[in-house]
């Protein structure tokens, strides 16, 4: 019979011991090897399995494939033995048979909790970056902000490359503010967007009939209102967006409670701008992105124009 030699890979963000029925079967009845102390080894020993302490050496395993051999990769994986064993394989075929057995697989999201991990070891009081560690909630309000802005210059340029790691440092971000508060940790952030996320979502979490996306959007815009509990449409705008922002966002709520502005002769330029704005918000336009669509056709005439000399 062809020796069989088991590389099982579990994922070290799961508890040990969080085996499938077959890995279970496997480390039962095979001679288990390994390269170092692991959560999992100790979780394994405790239910009467063997493990042994071994170089990753891929041809001393196969000196020893008479039999079924588990070798059970550390949190890292142990990519280069299985590299080696397979070029050796290939190279010297019927010597073993080479398998692979997930015994636990990372959940969804598991990445984050690396993420997690890694704030924690960066703001660690002792021994983490002395620049993040004298930050604040306020002197970091910026980069948040930035870093934003990147993320929709990445979107507007459908750079997948680049959103992926632009939201990454939105993330980075979020993460540093969670560290940073002192009434509240990440799982709490997560916490409360998953029940607004189940609140303001009825037609998915609770079977409600909706019909279209209006209704939807009606639904979440009510649910939102009677958790603010709010005393004017006014409340709850964001002030530090930009100004023509902030002006097309307020003008969007004040409708139906007085009329948009117009422009009359005399009025200086910040009545104009927000006239604009005004006429930009009736004609169902976003009056900041018109603006950026416009500086960006400048820019292009400005570069034309040094380029012709």
């Amino acid at each position: 019979m062809t020796a069989r030699i088991v590389l099982l890979v579990t994922s070290p963000r799961l508890p040990a011991g969080l085996l499938t029925a077959q890995a279970w079967d496997l480390v039962r009845s095979a001679t288990v090897l390994t390269a170092a102390e692991t959560p999992q080894t100790a979780a394994l020993r405790a239910q009467g399995v063997t493990v042994e302490l071994v170089e990753p050496v891929a041809e001393s395993l196969l000196e020893r494939s008479d039999q079924t051999l588990v070798w059970l990769a550390g949190p890292a994986g142990d990519e280069d033995l299985a590299r080696d064993l397979g070029l050796r394989l290939a190279r010297e075929p019927g010597r073993a048979e080479l398998e692979l057995l997930y015994g636990s697989w990372d959940p969804p999201g598991a990445r984050l909790l690396d993420a997690v991990t890694v704030i924690d070891r960066v703001m660690a009081p002792d021994s983490g970056d002395p620049w993040k560690l004298e930050q604040t909630h306020q002197t970091l309000a910026r980069y948040l902000i930035e870093e934003a802005y990147e993320t929709v210059d990445a979107i507007a340029a459908e750079d997948t490359e680049g959103l992926r790691e632009e939201l990454g440092d939105v993330l980075f971000q979020v993460l540093l503010h969670a560290e940073l508060a002192e009434d509240f940790t990440v799982d709490d952030v997560a916490g409360v967007l998953v029940d607004k996320l189940i609140r303001r979502n009825p037609h998915v979490f609770a079977g409600t009939e909706v019909e279209g996306i209006d209704e939807v959007m009606a639904n979440w815009e009510r649910i939102k209102q009677a958790e603010k509990s709010r005393d004017s449409r006014m409340d709850g705008i964001p002030l530090a967006q930009p100004s023509l922002a902030l002006a097309q966002k307020v003008l969007q709520r004040a409708r139906g409670v007085v009329p948009l502005p117009e422009p009359t002769a005399g009025d200086g330029i910040a009545q104009r701008l927000f006239a604009l704005a005004a006429e930009a918000t009736g004609r169902g336009l976003d009056a900041d992105e018109e603006l950026r669509k416009a500086v960006l056709r400048y820019m292009d005439r400005v570069r034309d124009a040094e380029a012709a000399g």
